[in-house]
């Protein structure tokens, strides 16, 4: 691996993101999908350990205990996984919001999911996506460790150039955007339903952003890691929450609120491109903790190498407490109620 000095990550400035009024040519098609790729799964599944969960968090020795009736579904990574993804891989709306953003030459679209939230109080603070690097992604590497990586700067010169579209169905109460476009110091921007067809395309590897309460509520499910969201069996239209064989929760469709991210990588020209494609300048995990280790001993940490990095709980809180989330400035009470009136 290369030896290169450490950059401090770009969580103070990143790009301005493009705002869309009309995301998708045909809109119903998203409800269609949504319908017809039911079960989602609860979003924690992809954190393992309560450790893993403490590792990216903002207070790094607790793991969140609260499970949000938060659900998700993969339909493509890389290649389309369910019939109808590849309509939105190809978006065009979003490719070309992608060049912009970033001033690219090449736009290589590889993921879409969807979330979808069902009412809930606090759906949690404001964070970052997930990061890939040259080598090292979420196909093979836990997310902690990713995180830890771009929180540290020190492996900026890998870090895959990003561009994140989220395009929201849902009209209903709550369920606003909030996105800290100038950094984390800076009170975010305020999107709020209805959320027909909108999307705004970010640089959300660095650009903190969050979702605010979902409906009215009165009391927040919490579901469980083998909680499942999906339509009702019988003719109602509702859709269930089910954990393992018990319906814990029901609601009307129109009451969960529907987000589908898209992801491309971005690169500055067709050179950048083959470097990452013919994997050129890959980093490798024993290059990637000796850089961790130099750094934390530059820092007066000295730790010994652990046997097994990826699942050393040690070495996991050691990283966390050095690569702090930045603090977030929060809108006031005042501002959140002044933003939704005028929305």
């Amino acid at each position: 691996m290369t030896t290169r000095a450490p950059h401090t990550p770009r969580f103070d400035s990143p790009r301005p993101p493009v705002l869309l009024e009309s995301a998708f040519e045909d809109p119903e098609s998203i409800h269609r999908l949504v319908h017809a790729n039911a079960p989602y799964w609860e979003i924690m599944r992809y954190l393992a350990t309560p450790q893993e969960l403490a590792a990216v968090s903002r207070s790094p020795r607790s793991a969140p205990r609260f499970l949000p009736p938060w659900f998700r579904g993969d339909w493509a990574y890389d290649e389309p996984l369910v019939p109808g993804a590849e309509t939105i891989l190809e978006n065009p709306r979003f490719i070309e919001a992608a060049r912009t953003l970033f001033d690219a030459e090449v736009v290589r679209p590889n993921v879409v999911y969807v979330n979808l939230m069902a009412p809930l109080s606090f759906a949690g603070e404001g964070h970052i996506d997930v990061p890939a690097f040259r080598g090292i992604d979420r196909r093979e590497f836990p997310i902690w460790l990713l995180q830890q990586m771009s929180r540290s700067g020190l492996f900026a010169d890998w870090q895959i150039d990003i561009a994140t579209a989220v395009s929201w169905f849902y009209e209903g109460d709550g369920g606003a955007f909030d996105y800290w476009a100038e950094g984390p110091t800076a009170p975010p921007r305020t999107l709020q339903p209805p959320f027909s067809n909108r999307a705004v395309v970010g640089d959300n590897d660095f650009m903190f952003h969050r979702v605010g309460t979902v409906g009215e509520v009165t009391k927040t499910l919490e579901a469980g890691l083998e909680s499942e969201l999906m339509p009702a069996p019988d003719d109602s239209g509702d859709w269930i929450v089910r954990d393992r064989d018990e319906e814990i929760a029901r609601y009307p469709y129109e009451a969960i609120r529907i987000s589908v991210s898209w992801k491309a990588e971005v690169f500055a020209d067709d050179e950048a491109r083959r470097v990452r494609e013919e994997h050129l300048d890959d980093l490798t995990l024993d290059g990637v903790v000796e850089r961790f280790l130099a750094d934390l001993s530059d820092r007066g940490l000295a730790i010994e190498r652990p046997a097994d990095p990826l699942e050393d709980a040690d070495f996991m809180a050691a990283l966390s407490d050095v690569y702090r989330i930045p603090d977030l400035v929060y809108p006031t009470a005042e501002e959140t109620t002044r933003k939704a009136s005028v929305a």
